[in-house]
C-alpha cells in the first residue's frame, strides 16, 4: 500500500481492529445481541425497560468514541428487550465533537461483528414540516446526506470488502417492513395524533440552523433535521445491517427572519423526558414483533 493511501486510512479503524473491539466486549459480557439501538438526545430512557442488565461504559473500552454532550449518558447496555437480545447505545458521538465521520462508524461496525443484524436509531429532530408539531414521532422513511455534499462521508477513503461492497445501494436505506410495522403499532396505540412519516437531513452542527437554511431544507423536501443519524446508516447498510429510524420533533424550526424564537438543547431534552413513555411502549412492542 502506497503512503498516499496509508494517509487516507487514517482516520478509519480497520477491520483486524474493529474484531478485536468487538471480541474484547463480548468477553466483558454474557448477551449475544442480534439488534443494536442507538438512543438520541433525550431518548436514553429506553434502557429502563431493558431486563438483565449487562453495563459498559464507553471510556472502558479501549478506541470507541466517547460521547461528551448532555443527554448522552456514554454506554453499552446489553439485556433482554420483549424477549429479544439488544445492545443499546446509550448516547452517541457527532461530527461536532470533533470526530471524523469514519471514527462514528465504529460503534456500527462493533455491533455487526458482535452479531446485531438490525440497527434502530433515534434521534431528537427540529421539524422543517409546518404541520409537525414538538412532540410528534417521526418514522424516517429516507434521508438527505447534506453534509455528504461536502464530503462528510463515513465510507471515504479505502473500501475494506469485508465490511462491504465500495458503492452501496443507499435508495431503501429505511426498512420498508419495518416501517410499515411501525405505522401499524402506532395506531394501535392510539399514538396517531402524534404519528408522522418523512425525510430527515443531517446537519453537522453545532450551531442550529439560520431562517434561511432551514427555508432550502424544506424546499428540498426534508421534514426534520438534526446532528447525526446519517452516518450512523450509512455503515450499517455498508455492511448489510436493516435499519428503522425514529426522530422525536423536539421543536419547530424557525422559518420567519423576524421571530424572536431560538432553539436550545434545553428544549430538546425536556421533549424527550416528556414523550419518554410512548417511546418505551412503542419499542417495547416493536421489537417484539420484528423479525430480524
Amino acid at each position: 500500500m502506497s503512503e498516499s493511501n496509508n494517509n487516507r486510512t487514517q482516520t478509519g479503524t480497520s477491520y483486524e481492529e474493529i474484531q478485536s473491539l468487538a471480541n474484547g466486549i463480548l468477553s466483558k459480557v454474557k448477551g449475544r445481541p442480534n439488534i443494536g439501538i442507538i438512543c438520541g438526545s433525550g431518548l436514553g430512557k429506553l434502557v429502563d425497560v431493558v431486563t438483565d442488565q449487562e453495563i459498559i461504559p464507553y471510556k472502558d473500552i479501549p478506541g470507541f468514541p466517547i460521547s461528551t454532550v448532555p443527554g448522552h449518558e456514554g454506554k453499552l447496555v446489553f439485556g433482554k428487550l420483549s424477549g429479544k437480545s439488544v445492545v443499546l447505545m446509550q448516547g452517541r458521538v457527532h461530527c461536532y465533537e470533533g470526530y471524523p465521520p469514519q471514527k462514528i462508524a465504529v460503534p456500527v461496525r462493533t455491533m455487526k461483528m458482535m452479531g446485531v443484524k438490525t440497527l434502530i436509531v433515534t434521534n431528537a429532530a427540529g421539524g422543517i414540516n409546518r404541520d409537525f408539531k414538538v412532540g410528534d414521532l417521526m418514522i424516517i422513511k429516507d434521508h438527505v446526506n447534506l453534509a455528504g455534499f461536502a464530503g462528510v462521508n463515513p465510507l471515504v477513503g479505502l473500501n475494506d470488502e469485508r465490511f462491504g461492497p465500495r458503492f452501496p445501494a443507499m435508495s431503501n436505506c429505511y426498512d420498508l417492513k419495518y416501517r410499515q410495522l411501525a405505522r401499524s403499532i402506532l395506531k394501535e396505540l392510539n399514538y396517531q395524533d402524534f404519528m408522522r412519516e418523512g425525510v430527515y437531513s443531517m446537519m453537522v452542527g453545532p450551531a442550529f440552523e439560520t431562517v434561511t437554511e432551514c427555508k432550502l431544507l424544506s424546499i428540498l423536501g426534508v421534514d426534520a433535521t438534526g446532528m447525526s443519524t446519517v452516518p450512523e446508516v450509512l455503515v450499517a447498510r455498508h455492511c448489510g445491517l436493516k435499519v428503522f429510524g425514529m426522530s422525536l420533533i423536539t421543536n419547530e424550526c424557525v422559518m420567519e427572519y423576524d421571530s424572536e424564537q431560538f432553539a436550545n438543547h434545553e428544549e430538546v431534552l425536556e421533549t424527550g423526558k416528556k414523550r419518554s413513555e410512548n417511546v418505551k411502549n412503542f419499542f417495547s412492542i416493536f421489537i417484539e414483533k420484528i423479525e430480524v
